[in-house]
């Protein structure tokens, strides 16, 4: 179990590109726990804290909606927990285990 957790994500905002970031323990500000998004159960809700890594795919999560404050519900997930299927901004989302492995909700 971690102790501290570094929280980074990048925003664009009038048309510049903003990377925030801080460190914290395991629990948000409102007290809510942390966890990553497969870690969540089915049928339950959280709202994004952030999306870790680099590159194409975060970039593309944040793009279709997955920014820190959203508000999504796990749906279902397939037998082997790949894939996940997520609802958020009134349309469903379907991601790969890596993928959802890089999003971290509060509960």
């Amino acid at each position: 179990m971690r102790d501290w957790v570094d929280y980074m994500h990048i925003a664009k905002m009038n048309g510049k590109w903003l990377i925030v970031s801080f460190m914290g323990d395991e629990t948000s500000q409102r007290g809510e726990k942390l966890m990553r998004l497969p870690d969540v159960e089915i049928g339950a809700s959280a709202n994004v804290v952030t999306v870790h890594g680099e590159g194409r795919v975060p970039k593309r999560l944040m793009e279709m909606g997955l920014v820190p404050g959203v508000k999504i519900r796990v749906v279902k997930s397939a037998p082997f927990g790949d894939p996940i299927e997520i609802r958020l901004r009134g349309y469903s989302l379907a991601l790969r285990l890596n993928e959802a492995e890089a999003i971290e909700v509060a509960v």
